[in-house]
């Protein structure tokens, strides 16, 4: 996966920036209209902006919602598991409401910050499975929205479609890498961690450390469909930072170059009203403790 930034930068100092040197310039794109995921609902899907997304201290991260919640709910922050300020989550290791003060730099369309967001506890936290961690804030939805303008992301409830036009939104290099969904992977084997069901990019979306967490927008829809996660960096098998493929047989298949993401539509039925975690609520699959 890519390590959170902190890593990453350790590396640049002593090893001469070779992990951002070597990967080839994002698709950028800079924002020119605000608005949320919310506007999907009123007919028309703004463009794909930086609205709503978050840097973290070392990763990327979004401002979310699910199809259910309301605008008085506490608010939601998506992120990667393994860009836990406790550190990587070992397999079978699932965190849940724990207490947490982190911070989060709100964006604004163009990639400019508005300020911070600050949370209250961390909800949920693997690297079992899939690779998340979600953030109850100290404020709600309808809060957030007055002080800065700001609506959140929506996390679609269903499963991604091969071949659809995708955005991964980088907060922390405020940077938005265009592809599209390649295809999906059985099983994505990183090091000791394995993921079910990963979204794989095509080529274009060459993704660098601090980009892990960055949501992964459907270009049509404006929702939320996965969480980037990881890329293949140099082609070996399996190991960290160079996650392999494992199909239903066991055959393996490394594609290096190639990055991966983490799909979210199993994440709403894991919550109940009032943006509650419930994973014993029926259709919730997430890993349990």
């Amino acid at each position: 996966m890519k390590k959170p930034l902190i890593g990453t930068l350790a590396a640049l100092l002593t090893a001469g920036a070779t992990a951002l040197a070597g990967a080839p310039t994002a698709t950028a794109t800079t924002a020119t209209t605000a608005g949320g995921a919310d506007s999907a609902q009123a007919g028309k899907v703004a463009a794909v902006t930086f609205a709503g997304t978050v840097a973290l201290s070392n990763c990327s991260g979004s401002l979310v919602r699910f199809p259910a919640s309301t605008a008085n709910d506490p608010a939601l922050v998506l992120s990667n598991g393994h860009c836990l300020e406790t550190g990587m989550p070992g397999p079978g290791q699932v965190v849940v409401n724990q207490a947490s003060s982190r911070s989060f730099t709100l964006l604004n369309a163009s990639g400019g910050s508005l300020g911070t967001l600050r949370a209250s506890k961390m909800v949920y936290g693997t690297m079992t499975d899939t690779d998340v961690s979600i953030y109850q804030l100290n404020t709600t939805y309808a809060a957030i929205q007055s002080r800065y303008g700001i609506a959140p992301l929506t996390v679609a409830a269903t499963h991604p479609v091969q071949g659809t036009s995708i955005k991964v939104v980088s907060g922390y290099w405020k940077k938005i890498y265009s592809c599209s969904a390649d295809g999906f992977a059985y099983r994505l084997k990183e090091a000791d961690w394995t993921f079910k069901d990963s979204l794989r990019y095509t080529s274009t979306c060459n993704v660098i450390g601090g980009t892990s967490g960055s949501p992964v927008v459907d270009a049509a829809s404006g929702q939320v469909v996965a969480v980037n996660n990881t890329i293949n960096e140099s082609g070996q098998r399996c190991t960290l930072n160079n996650p392999c493929e494992v199909d239903q047989n066991g055959a393996v298949t490394v594609r290096p170059g190639i990055g991966y993401a983490q799909e979210t539509y199993l994440i709403p039925a894991c919550f109940s009203a009032g943006n509650k975690l419930d994973l014993t609520k029926a259709g919730c699959t997430l890993p349990r403790p």
